[in-house]
């Protein structure tokens, strides 16, 4: 854990092909100590990545093992630690790869819970000792909550009240994660945890967990997009977009969006973590972004990493030079890509567009850059 016990900076990395050595020397050149790695859109050797298949897991695909491992290594040459982040579990397969269809298997079948312990398992044991590797981030972005009767960013009260109604079941967040925790601790005693809060990681998720759970080595995660319905893609086919700074629809209710909105947001997980005795070295924001073309975008940015920074939390920005979705690729600055970004999507060649320094990208690299 000593590498978490300084706040670190660092970028997702969500892409097609996977990264090689000059990608990472890139990010690190800007100042990034960590990069959180997904690997799913990565061609598979067979259905799903890494796990031959979400629907029946039976052991790593050892090609695409060969494939992570390489990537690791080229990480780690240039300088980053590596946080691996799956996209997909057993019973969970990532929705673009899906049909654009939430699975919710894992929520709803425990044999999941299972197969999902048996790939961590699988998974640490193979990769414990790489020196790249700084965290397991158990799963992206899970939902157990969306068919269980919670409503997204509901109250406080509301969701204390609802956890009860669910403890012990398929719905179960913290029991799963024990579950999966235990899996990985037969194997790998060492290797840091990251576990990301419900309601698709949002930092008012963590509220209704009763306390911290057991293992010393865990690091909690939260995503910042709030408010979604302003700093999301569909906004700008608006014929209105949403602004930021300003009034924008949040909970089913209309409010006032701004730096002081965005800390007063960040702030739950820093107090669920306080009153449960949890340091603030161990709460990372794994993901934050807005639509780079958004007017605001860049006082979006920096509203929400003044937060961070002031607060002293690792973060990680979405997204570092992603080669399939540009919309969160700061260093393009507004300008739309061209039909050569989009042609070596669709013939599978490596992306073509070079990067730079742009005022978008200011407020990330600027706080990269300090010491």
């Amino acid at each position: 854990m000593t590498f978490w016990e300084q706040p670190q900076r660092g970028g997702n990395s969500f892409n097609r092909l996977p990264p090689d050595r000059a990608y990472f020397a890139a990010l690190h050149g800007y100042g990034a100590t960590w990069v959180r790695l997904a690997y799913d859109k990565w061609r598979p050797a067979q259905r799903d990545f890494l796990l031959g298949t979400a629907d029946h897991y039976q052991g790593l695909v050892q090609s695409d093992l060969d494939t992570l491992k390489a990537t690791l290594d080229h990480a780690a040459q240039a300088g980053l630690k590596v946080v691996i982040s799956p996209l997909s579990l057993p019973g969970a397969r990532w929705r673009q790869n899906n049909g654009d269809q939430f699975d919710d298997r894992l929520w709803q079948d425990r044999r999941y819970w299972t197969q999902a312990a048996a790939f961590w398992r699988d998974l640490a044991r193979v990769l414990k000792d790489h020196p790249g590797v700084a965290a397991y981030n158990l799963i992206n972005e899970p939902a157990p909550e969306r068919s269980a009767g919670l409503a997204e960013h509901a109250d406080a009260d509301t969701q204390r009240a609802w956890y009860p109604r669910v403890s012990g079941s398929t719905h179960d967040l913290p029991a799963f994660y024990r579950q999966v925790i235990a899996a990985i601790r037969e194997v790998d005693p060492h290797t840091p945890i990251m576990l990301d809060a419900g309601w698709y990681a949002a930092a008012d998720s963590f509220v209704y967990w009763p306390t911290a759970l057991e293992d010393a080595r865990l690091l909690y995660s939260v995503h910042m997009y709030e408010p979604y319905a302003a700093t999301s893609a569909p906004n700008l086919k608006r014929a209105t977009p949403y602004p930021y700074p300003g009034t924008v629809p949040f909970a089913e209710r209309e409010e006032q969006w701004d730096a002081q909105r965005v800390g007063h947001y960040l702030q739950q997980p820093l107090d669920w973590a306080h009153t449960r005795g949890i340091p603030r070295s161990r709460l990372v924001v794994g993901e934050f972004g807005c639509i780079r073309q958004l007017t605001g975008c860049k006082q979006y940015l920096e509203d929400v990493l003044g937060t961070l920074e002031e607060q002293g939390l690792h973060w990680a920005f979405y997204a570092f030079r992603e080669d399939s979705w540009d919309a969160m690729d700061y260093e393009l600055g507004t300008a739309k890509v061209p039909w050569s970004y989009w042609q070596a999507i669709e013939q599978l060649l490596p992306d073509p567009l070079k990067r730079q320094a742009t005022p978008e990208f200011e407020p990330i690299r600027r706080r990269l850059q300090q010491p």
